[in-house]
């Protein structure tokens, strides 16, 4: 994978847990970050490190505006987005590694 690929993703903290939904033009550094507590705020406070969904884009600003069209959605969407491709909610780190 292209360390600078823009993309879209989403952490969980357990299945069906708290979600969180993030841009990035490095998902493999960023991710290691969130799954370290490099960083203080609500993935830290809620243990939310579990890598469950990414989308790659050709630009950071169509990830951009993924992102905030993902988080306008309810919880509903984003669990089946998630299921559609994720259905067991597996921690796919090791796929982007």
């Amino acid at each position: 994978m292209d360390a600078k690929q823009p993309a879209v993703y989403i952490l969980s903290s357990r299945r069906n847990g708290t979600l969180y939904i993030g841009v990035t033009s490095d998902l493999v550094k960023r991710v290691w970050e969130h799954r370290h507590d490099v960083v203080p705020g609500f993935t830290r406070r809620y243990r939310i490190h579990r890598l469950v969904y990414f989308e790659l884009w050709g630009s950071i600003s169509d990830a951009t505006e993924r992102e905030m069209r993902l988080k306008k959605w309810n919880r509903a969407w984003k669990v089946e987005l998630i299921e559609s491709v994720n259905p067991n909610w597996r921690d796919l780190w090791n796929e982007i590694l």
